[in-house]
């Protein structure tokens, strides 16, 4: 039995988030500029049999949860094969991804024989048009079928992520919330953070998860608590009747930090034990 580790607030660290690369084939304008941002070259990028040994020694420190990210994970080559190696290493208890959906229909039954279990899927629009402002050469129909791709499957449950944005997108917040209903989607609603490079992230764009889930419940009726399976910061409602869930995480409203129990793994092999810090561990 390994010992859960715990960092200097005793905190039990058991969730490793490992961006497998630094590409990506959207341009969100919450994250980056249209012109893209300068790439790590090849060399600089760990390799899979890389990542692979780093997260046997992290399950082997107590880490249990791995989630896959980017960039856009699947715009790197291979990933079947990575996550065919990290869904062998004993006392890894869960593996899942999150991705844009765009590239998703045409892997989900690979990645799901090869042991992914679960993916999360960022949709900040239902409108094509407006699909294609936020992404910059995103279309809707994909991101669609990738979400129906993992929902049969297996790939469940399938969270939809939408970053709220002031008069970008909040006019939809009911919208999605009524996915859960009509279509079973489990939603969660986050605060945008001014972490990207893109245009958005400043003070004016941001929608405090209150106002969120007000404009819910004044539409839709009262939130009742819930639980859906996962170990990330996000807090659990459901609507009457609703089969789905709705989440919120508030980074800027409701901080977390007191219950966080990641770390982070750069594509170029540095540990981040803050996303806010600028403390780094070059594991190379």
């Amino acid at each position: 039995m390994v010992t859960l580790q715990c960092d200097s607030l005793h905190r039990p660290i058991s969730y490793l988030r490992v961006s497998v690369t630094d590409r990506c084939n959207l341009r969100c304008v919450y994250c980056m500029p249209e012109e893209g941002i300068p790439l790590q070259s090849h060399e600089d990028i760990l390799r899979y049999e890389e990542i692979a040994r780093l997260v046997r020694v992290a399950v082997g420190l107590g880490i249990t949860k791995v989630r896959l990210t980017g960039g856009e994970p699947l715009a790197r080559a291979g990933l079947v094969g990575l996550v065919r190696m990290l869904a062998g290493i004993p006392g890894l208890e869960d593996l899942a991804m999150t991705t844009n959906g765009t590239l998703l229909a045409g892997q989900a039954v690979a990645l799901a024989e090869a042991g992914l279990k679960r993916v999360n899927i960022s949709l900040d629009t239902m409108r094509p048009d407006r699909l294609r402002t936020i992404t910059r050469r995103g279309r809707l129909e994909d991101v669609l079928a990738g979400i129906n791709a993992a929902q049969q499957v297996g790939l469940t449950p399938t969270k939809i992520n939408m970053v709220v944005v002031r008069e970008l997108n909040d006019d939809e917040v009911v919208d999605f919330a009524r996915r859960t209903l009509t279509d079973g989607w489990h939603v969660r609603f986050i605060e945008v953070m001014p972490l990207g490079q893109g245009m958005c992230g400043a003070a004016g764009e941001y929608v405090p998860t209150g106002e969120t889930r007000a404009m819910i419940e004044e539409a839709l009726g009262p939130l009742q608590p819930a639980a859906l399976m996962g170990n990330g910061p996000a807090r659990y409602w459901r609507l009457a009747r609703a089969e789905g869930t709705i989440g919120f995480i508030s980074p800027l409203s409701e901080h977390f930090c007191a219950l966080c129990n990641r770390l982070r793994l750069t594509a170029d092999g540095r540990l981040l034990p803050c996303l806010l810090s600028d403390g780094e561990i070059d594991l190379r």
